[in-house]
């Protein structure tokens, strides 16, 4: 698995704080609203846009039709197939699936290895502003809102909501996450969580550096996976990837501290293998639960991530 060093705290001043790079603020993450008109949800568009913007997998009388099959005691009499009946000398009806709006649910890793950078944006930052990005689109494609905000010590869920309301409820949870009941959250029950919000048949996005997998982080997903459309966005700094060649890096989370010769090749060369054993799980994971992987670096444009 990946890696794992400890993190470097970057002295935060308040110029910094201002131009987005370490903290977010709401009238920022409310400013990205225009931006997000050009992402695509990876959603089947439907022709009419009256009782909302996809197609569910909820099946009821609607415009979709979905299938034919064996009449049923109880079914419409004016749903049945009378052509199929013929042919097949056996009473048949249509199917159809309802037309609505679909919940995505935003799930946003906050954790302290995402307060990190050495480059462009703090991968936290960088995540709220994939995750403002999704929730914005999803308000302009007529869907539902909502999300989950977690750290080691707290997990926030905030219900699905339609319209700009339910934006500005998840931009602030994502500003300021209600820490009132402080518990231990590791990624296991994060997602054993995320599983009990997150309705069949959302779009949920899952956004991380993806510290702490393993074969029961694996297991809730592919049962999430089963009811739901999951996407994966993988957030890293360009440090975690590769060394530059020559130096000692010291990393520290101000309780304790490891230092890296990068001029030593074999530590070089573990250290690229250790963030490529993990990028590779992840891709690998992603194929075999047919999941969409977005990687999205610290130094990226978060819009250009998501198109």
């Amino acid at each position: 698995m990946f890696f794992k060093r400890k993190v470097i705290h970057s002295p935060v001043d308040n110029s910094v704080d201002n131009r987005g790079l370490v903290v977010v603020n709401l009238p920022f993450l409310v400013n990205l609203s225009q931006s997000a008109k050009v992402i695509n949800l990876f959603h089947r568009r439907i022709r009419s846009q009256l009782s909302g913007g996809y197609v569910s997998q909820h099946k009821g009388r609607g415009m979709e039709f979905d299938e034919v099959r064996l009449y049923q005691a109880g079914d419409d009499i004016r749903t049945m197939d009378w052509k199929v009946t013929a042919r097949t000398g056996k009473a048949h009806t249509k199917v159809f699936r309802e037309e609505r709006e679909r919940p995505v649910f935003i799930s946003v890793d906050n954790r302290k290895t995402m307060q990190f950078a050495t480059r462009g944006v703090f991968k936290s930052v960088q995540a709220a502003k994939l995750a403002a990005l999704i929730a914005w689109a999803a308000k302009h494609h007529g869907d539902r809102i909502g999300g989950q905000v977690f750290g080691e010590d707290y997990c926030q869920e905030i219900k699905p909501q339609n319209g700009k309301h339910g934006v500005l409820r998840f931009l602030n949870t994502l500003v300021k996450p209600s820490e009132a009941f402080k518990q231990v959250f590791s990624f296991e029950r994060v997602l054993a969580r995320l599983q009990q919000h997150a309705r069949p048949g959302s779009l949920i996005y899952l956004i991380s550096d993806f510290r702490g997998l393993s074969e029961t982080t694996e297991s809730y997903m592919a049962k999430l996976s089963r009811h739901c459309e999951l996407v994966l966005i993988f957030v890293y700094d360009p440090l975690e990837k590769s060394l530059p060649e020559q130096g000692r890096y010291r990393f520290t989370d101000d309780e304790s501290d490891v230092t890296i010769d990068s001029s030593d090749k074999q530590t070089l060369l573990s250290y690229q293998q250790r963030f490529q054993q993990h990028q590779n799980y992840l891709e690998s994971l992603a194929k075999k639960l047919g999941l969409l992987l977005i990687q999205c670096d610290t130094t990226a444009e978060a819009v250009e991530c998501l198109r």
